[in-house]
């Protein structure tokens, strides 16, 4: 497989524009961490997000993920519509960033931010739960109907939630 590196940059109101509509989605995501020894975990939580590309989810702090979040720092998301079929037009999102579980103030805006995509989750007993935060520094964009056939857009994600283009890869 040959990778295509396109000079062709994409505008920042563009990028943003089709990642609020890939998080839109769908209303889970796969959280990727790893664990001390290297080993790698996956999970999946309802999460929200904020203007500046923030992902928030609620988890128990005792769940192998936050503990891994506790410690390195960092975590990977990615989030996709998992009714597509292969062979169409496909699209997802990869988010790159540090994470961890939020306190105080932080907690209690995240949970109005997630309350307003869930607003079942008002009624909540969040005492067993925590909320977590990707602070997203990087992300990668595949929107085949936007950016064409087997196309990735990589966004550096500024502290204000601006969006700068990286770079497009095609794979041939």
């Amino acid at each position: 497989m040959t990778v295509e590196r396109l000079a062709r940059p994409v505008g920042a109101d563009r990028l943003a524009a089709v990642a609020r509509s890939l998080l839109r989605a769908a209303p889970l995501c796969a959280i990727a961490t790893v664990s001390p020894a290297g080993r790698a975990h996956a999970n999946t939580a309802y999460f929200a997000w904020s203007d500046r590309f923030e992902i928030v989810w609620l988890s128990s702090p005792t769940a192998r993920h936050s503990r891994n979040i506790d410690v390195s720092g960092t975590a990977a998301i990615a989030v996709f519509d998992s009714r597509q079929s292969w062979g169409d037009r496909d699209r997802g999102i990869q988010l790159f960033g540090t994470a961890r579980e939020l306190k105080g103030r932080a907690a209690d805006d995240a949970g109005r931010l997630y309350a307003r995509r869930f607003p079942d989750a008002r009624d909540l007993d969040t005492d067993a739960y925590r909320y977590y935060r990707l602070s997203t520094r990087r992300m990668k964009l595949f929107h085949e109907r936007r950016f064409g056939g087997a196309t990735f857009v990589t966004a550096h994600v500024r502290r204000n939630g601006a969006l700068e283009w990286v770079k497009t890869e095609r794979y041939l």
